[in-house]
């Protein structure tokens, strides 16, 4: 059997609310987790529009129904959720998912000068960390939301990306998925990277809460 690559031209959707003018205040680029889309991921960060913020939420090039089909035929829900990798040919979902990324943000960022945050939830915290390693995208400051850096980067670059930059974690203190392993996993990668993110902790689960993301504007 032979494995063969192919390219070809891709298309992909991102959402985005509010617009980038010269009153805009910031960007925040906002990655959702696994099972999720963007568009209604997007809905949670509404209340940073009415504040001048520009919010915009790229999607993961991989689509799914949540339940499988057994479920859905004894009628089961038929809700669709996206991914940004799975351990299946995860090199070239990456390298597709970091393509994608800054096609958006050359599309959208280019000569605009404001301050820019790169949020990432759960699965999309690593996706998002991938990127800014990747040094194509200009920030200021990059949150990962119930999530941890991916145990796979470059833990050099990773210091000279992150070290004059401002990195939050942001956690709910019920989240089921930031387990005390989780955190002890998360603690020996920022000792690797050299750098210790600003620690916020708010009492929710595994979910983004609008007044906790409003204090970090």
């Amino acid at each position: 059997m032979e494995e063969v690559n192919l390219h070809f031209d891709f298309n992909a959707r991102y959402f985005k609310q509010g617009k980038l003018s010269p009153t805009t205040k910031q960007l925040w680029y906002v990655l959702h987790g696994y099972g999720q889309l963007a568009e209604h991921f997007l809905k949670k960060f509404k209340s940073l529009e009415d504040r001048g913020i520009c919010v915009i939420a790229p999607e993961g090039l991989s689509r799914f129904y949540l339940e499988d089909l057994e479920k859905r035929s004894k009628g089961g829900s038929d809700r669709v959720g996206a991914s940004w990798m799975t351990k299946e040919n995860r090199v070239m979902d990456i390298a597709n998912y970091l393509t994608c990324l800054n096609a958006i943000n050359a599309l959208e960022a280019k000569g605009i000068n404001v301050p820019v945050t790169i949020l990432g939830f759960s699965q999309g915290a690593a996706t998002a960390t991938r990127w800014v390693l990747q040094g194509t995208v200009q920030f200021q400051r990059l949150i990962l939301w119930a999530g941890i850096f991916p145990p796979d980067m470059d833990f050099e670059a990773g210091h000279k990306v992150l070290a004059s930059k401002d990195v939050l974690a942001v956690f709910g203190n019920h989240d089921p998925f930031v387990t005390p392993a989780r955190l002890q996993e998360m603690n020996m990668l920022c000792d690797k990277l050299g750098i210790q993110p600003h620690v916020i902790r708010f009492e929710g689960r595994h979910e983004i809460d609008e007044a906790t993301h409003l204090g970090l504007i």
